[in-house]
């Protein structure tokens, strides 16, 4: 099914109505319909479970926790909405014997106004329909027009009717949200003059087109895409000593963890030579499941990905998984030399969405720092090693690479809560917020200021008996 120009432009019609109530809206009635969508996915997993277990190839118990974590940001998103610093409300004061005379001014942030939202293909509920995008634009004050991915149409389809529906039941106004469907409606849509920002979760060459479309029209929107990433990871020779089958055991599962198709796969991770960590990986991974990936598309894409690795001469293969299934990925480790690296990142340091990791083996930490200066922007970076090493050096490498460093554990598993950031610079991401969080609602808040208003025009949440009760600024004081 593919949405018609006619259609697309009836459905931002009604979104462009329904901006001024979700813009106006009182925290209380926006958390409201956010917690009433949540109820209804709730209420609904048993057959969105069962919709999404047809379409993607993902199983039932992971759709499960998904469906949980979908519902879970829609109810942190309310408790934001309620909280209000989100707002950064801000007062100074009059002050006629200022030099020059200061004014009365209030400044508050407000939603941008209709938001596209481009559903990504590994995450059918979390990142899709009704997902971190959607939660933040709408508890911004923004409707939302998602663009379904074509891994999960159904699913898609049946989401968007239960949201829209709960939405609606809940006293928010018709256009709220909207699915349209096909490649060129999504191009459409970002081009759309009623559409004021884009969040995207995809391919790299798939984000780059749509964030110069968004970019390139004749009032230019923010695009937030999150795009590609190898996540890098860096082992010390003390830490390896004193844990070596636990990091390869870590190490193992993390880029194994749902077939290699998570964001945040530690995809390429630097290693001592001679450490003894490549055996340790090695049998570890023997035992790993192969399993199936999510589309035909990215089955076909993996084992040219692994190809397109290996025509480095450098790349050893140290592990290739076998499967008698056509449709199921196997465990790839691959290793390196960081010359190799430093010589020929364009290839060695390229995303490949699949079960694969590569191991880069440096002798020293001059070599090391080296190396990672052609590491990309990343979502995350990790670091293990022991109280004793002077990592300064390679943590401040790390920090200008990545959105997220980790000291311990492994870097798949993103916590939904009001710290996190998930982001990082290009091509992480487009830009240097998060899309998962309490703060991912700043992507679609523009800042609003008010002079001399007279009290009964300005915003509710600006007027002296409204900002008693929240978090705010007053004369440089920072009032909670």
């Amino acid at each position: 099914m593919t949405t018609t120009t006619a259609e697309l432009n009836a459905l931002t019609a009604l979104a462009r109505q329904a901006a001024p109530v979700w813009r106006h809206s009182r925290a209380a009635d926006r958390a409201a319909w956010l917690r009433a969508a949540a109820d209804a996915l709730g209420a609904a997993s048993d057959e969105l479970v069962a919709i999404a277990n047809e379409e993607t190839r993902l199983g039932e118990p992971r759709l499960r926790g998904e469906v949980a974590r979908t519902t879970g940001q829609l109810r942190l998103f309310a408790t934001v909405v309620e909280e209000g610093s989100y707002l950064e409300l801000t007062v100074d004061d009059a002050d006629p014997a200022a030099t020059p005379p200061r004014p009365e001014l209030r400044r508050t942030l407000t939603g941008v106004g209709p938001v596209a939202v481009f559903a990504a293909s590994n995450f059918p509920f979390a990142f899709s329909v009704a997902g971190g995008d959607t939660a933040s634009a709408l508890a911004a004050g923004c409707p939302v027009i998602v663009k379904a991915h074509s891994g999960h149409p159904r699913l898609s389809e049946r989401t968007a009717e239960i949201m829209i529906q709960a939405l609606e039941g809940a006293g928010a106004p018709q256009g709220s949200l909207a699915l349209v469907e096909g490649r060129e409606a999504g191009n459409a849509l970002v081009q759309h003059p009623t559409i004021k920002a884009a969040g995207f979760t995809g391919s790299l060459s798939g984000g780059r087109a749509l964030f110069d479309l968004a970019t390139g029209r004749p009032d230019p929107i923010p695009f937030y895409g999150e795009l590609g990433s190898v996540n890098p990871v860096v082992v010390t020779a003390s830490a390896i000593k004193a844990r070596r089958d636990e990091l390869a055991q870590g190490l193992v599962a993390s880029f194994t963890l749902g077939v290699g198709q998570f964001c945040t796969k530690p995809g390429v991770v630097f290693v001592p030579r001679d450490a003894g960590f490549e055996d340790a990986v090695v049998s570890h991974v023997a035992g790993a499941a192969s399993g199936p990936l999510l589309t035909d598309r990215i089955t076909e894409a993996f084992p040219r990905g692994i190809a397109h690795l290996e025509s480095e001469p450098s790349v050893e293969v140290l592990f290739s998984g076998t499967s008698d299934d056509e449709a199921s990925a196997s465990p790839v480790v691959l290793a390196t030399d960081a010359a190799a690296v430093a010589a020929h990142a364009d290839v060695l340091l390229e995303e490949c969405f699949g079960p694969v990791t590569l191991l880069v083996r440096y002798d020293n930490d001059a070599e090391l720092l080296l190396t990672l200066e052609a590491v990309p922007g990343s979502l995350t970076a990790t670091l293990h090693s022991e109280p004793s090493d002077d990592v300064v050096a390679i943590l401040e490498a790390l920090e200008l690479r990545a959105g997220r460093v980790l000291f311990a554990g492994w870097p798949t598993g993103v916590a939904v809560t009001w710290s996190q950031q998930h982001g990082g610079p290009w091509p992480a991401t487009t830009s240097l917020h998060t899309s998962v969080g309490a703060t991912a609602i700043r992507r679609f808040l523009r800042p609003i200021a008010f002079q001399d208003a007279p009290e009964h025009l300005l915003p509710e949440s600006l007027r002296d008996s409204t900002l008693a009760s929240l978090p705010h600024r007053r004369n440089g004081v920072l009032r909670a």
